[in-house]
């Protein structure tokens, strides 16, 4: 259920992972025959299975109404989801080749194996008895964090949808070594609306915005020199994906 939901599945999930809560309406009553149409019937059942717990009640109105904050259980629950989402990725070798290219700034090879990855990956995320009509690349690359905040735990702190300088970045990878690279990356889908003509332009734009939105203020407050910070712009089409890094750095 994790691994076929939508984005916000996979973004609620991911701040489980990290040890903090998210809140929830809970169905005390459910039915497994809700759980496929119902997105939050998921954290019902985790709930009553003992994989969450609930760490407050936050009385809504009507007094019926109130909102649980929930947390994974404990050590042992994380460390089992951790490699539940690791085996989602370890079955595809192109993943590992794929962030090994991403600290070698060899886009290159990012691109060749980065869809790979997605042409996979989208499908893995994607069978359930009601496939989508239409593929969501934003139902991917959440997926894509969520694999990267596992695999890298122990080297980097992981950070998506945060604020930093004037707006908001997908994703950011800060270094635990301030000798090790530090990468940010922004994710966009190609919009013929927006005055994008191909991937390439999505491509730009999404570095645009990186320099625009000063995306690398944190880090560069925090000690890390703008040589060692990555900046990869990533553009989607349905399973295609282009990726480009901005000039001169890393």
């Amino acid at each position: 259920m994790v691994r076929e939901g939508d984005k916000e599945v996979k973004t609620e999930f991911e701040t489980l992972l990290k040890g903090e809560c998210i809140e929830k309406e809970i169905d005390e009553q459910i039915l497994f025959s809700q759980l496929s149409e119902d997105r939050n019937a998921i954290w019902s059942l985790l709930l009553a299975s003992g994989y969450l717990k609930v760490e407050g009640i936050r009385q809504e109105e009507p007094e019926d109404d109130k909102m649980y904050r929930l947390k994974i259980t404990n050590f042992e629950v994380q460390k089992m989801f951790r490699n539940m989402v690791k085996g989602w990725f370890r079955r595809n070798s192109s993943f590992q080749e794929f962030i090994s290219a991403m600290f070698r700034g060899d886009v290159r090879s990012m691109n060749h194996y980065m869809n790979k990855v997605a042409l996979n990956t989208f499908s893995y995320f994607d069978t359930g008895k009601k496939p989508s009509e239409q593929r969501e690349p934003e139902r991917f690359y959440h997926g894509f964090v969520l694999g990267l905040l596992v695999d890298k735990a122990d080297q980097y702190v992981v950070k998506s949808n945060r604020e930093s300088g004037f707006g908001r970045y997908d994703v950011v990878m800060e270094p635990m070594e301030p000798t090790d690279p530090a990468v940010i990356m922004e994710f966009k889908v190609y919009d013929k609306d927006d005055k994008e003509t191909n991937l390439e332009d999505t491509a730009k734009n999404a570095l645009h915005q990186i320099e625009e939105k000063k995306y690398a203020a944190d880090l560069m407050q925090r000690g890390i020199p703008e040589e060692r910070i990555l900046k990869y712009g990533f553009a989607f089409e349905g399973e295609r994906c282009l990726i480009r890094k901005a000039e001169g750095i890393g």
